[in-house]
Formats: structure tokens, sequence, C-alpha cells
């Protein structure tokens, strides 16, 4: 049965305020008064708590560099918890910077059985969706090419279309996906109905707060790296937008 648990969970980042340092910088300054760019923690989450049990789709809102995206790699066993516990049962499909990691010198084929083989997918599973895969693409004869040939927005559908033929019991997404022209878009809205469906626990991040209301039968507020409010979809979102209302309010006065 999938299921999240997430227990006072922090995430931490170690940065430099600056990139470099001069030669002339580190001679005045580094040798005789200290470190001339020093280390500085970040707080991507702080004390998180967060359990889903199968069934739920929990909406994951708030404002930019609030943690949404930093949650959903934790999830996904991207980042390690510098402190708390996290722990994911189920298979994991994750829908976020699809359009990296790609063989750029595989052909599209080639990269349609790598990265379906890195999804968890066996042997067996590859042959039986590489075709579909494929089709769905339309990308025609250019799978036969280098993936390096291929424009940003090729790229994007064959990403687009191996992720989303995952089979996975728990779906994480950040944000909608913008793949291809007008037309694949339809199509990519379609699969990913699908997909959401079929999966048995979904977490999804978007700023589109219309949309989770409707698609999450739980929505959580995150702010600054922690948990503001985790409960029924249209009570958060309210309470979102009418914070957001007001420092506009408060910006305009």
């Amino acid at each position: 049965m999938p299921t999240i648990e997430v227990r006072n969970a922090s995430v931490t980042f170690t940065a430099r305020q600056r990139r470099t340092v001069s030669l002339k910088e580190y001679l005045l300054r580094g040798m005789f008064r200290g470190s001339v760019n020093p280390k500085v923690a970040v707080h991507a989450l702080a004390d998180v708590t967060l359990s889903a049990a199968d069934g739920d789709r929990v909406g994951v809102i708030g404002h930019n560099g609030a943690g949404k995206t930093t949650l959903l790699k934790l999830l996904a066993g991207i980042y390690p918890p510098t402190a708390g516990t996290c722990r994911v049962d189920g298979t994991v499909c994750s829908l976020f910077d699809i359009a990296l990691g790609f063989e750029n010198d595989a052909t599209g084929w080639e990269n349609i059985t790598y990265r379906s083989y890195l999804q968890g997918d066996t042997p067996a599973g590859v042959r039986r969706k590489r075709d579909a895969i494929g089709a769905f693409t339309e990308l025609g004869q250019f799978l036969d090419l280098p993936v390096r040939n291929y424009s940003a927005g090729m790229r994007m559908r064959l990403a687009f279309s191996i992720a989303t033929a995952a089979d996975p019991e728990v779906l994480l997404i950040d944000e909608v996906l913008a793949v291809g022209d007008a037309a694949f878009q339809i199509k990519a809205k379609a699969r990913m109905k699908e997909l959401m469906s079929a999966s048995r626990l979904m977490v999804v991040v978007s700023h589109d707060v219309y949309t989770v209301v409707e698609t999450c039968n739980r929505v959580v507020w995150m702010k600054h790296g922690r948990v503001v409010m985790d409960g029924a979809p249209q009570e958060v979102v309210d309470a979102y937008l009418a914070e957001v209302a007001g420092g506009a309010v408060a910006r305009a006065a």
C-alpha cells in the first residue's frame, strides 16, 4: 500500500555568498581578516511533517521559494533530510526536470529504453510500451536519430512521453508541463488526467489553485520552508488567497 510519512524533516543547503574571489581580495582581506566568501546555511525545508495514504490527492501551494519543489524532491529521494525522517512506500514516478538526463549520442528509441529502465520498468514492460511511447511522441523518423539533433520542443515531447508511460503508485508532479505545440498539449493534458487517475497516491505542486481545488482532496500551504496549513482544499486555498490579497493591498499602499 503506497504511503508517505514525513516527520519533522528539514533540508538545509550550504552556499557561499559569492562565487569567486579575486586574488587581490584574498590577499588583502582573506589572509588577514578571515574568509572573504563565508558559507551561508539555506533552510529550504524546516521541521516539515506530512502524511498521505492510498487514495490521497495532495496539492501543495505557496509563494515562489516556499519550499514546494524541495518537498517533492525530498519525497522522490533526490534530497535526503538533514534532520527528521522521510519514508515513501510504493513505486514513484516524478514529473519534474523531465528533459534532463538524456544520452545525447543515443537515438530517441534507445533513450526510451534507457529512461524506462531508470523509471523502474522491466525488460518485458519496456518491450510492451516501446512502440506506444514512440507513437505518442509524434517524432516519426527523428526517433532513429541521436537526441543531440533534437530541438528543445522535441526533447520535451520525448521526455514527457516516456515519463508518463510509467505505472506509478506514487505520482509526484511539479507544475503543469508545457510540451510541444497546441495539438500536442491537448494530448499531453489528456495523458496527465489518465496518469493522475491511475496513480494511487499523488502529490502535485501548482500555482493554479483552482485546478488544485478540483483535483485534490487535501491541500498543503507552504511558506518559507514550513507547512502553514494542511486541510480541505477550498479552506486552505481561501486562506492562502486572503493573505496574497492582503499583501498586495499593503504593497500598493
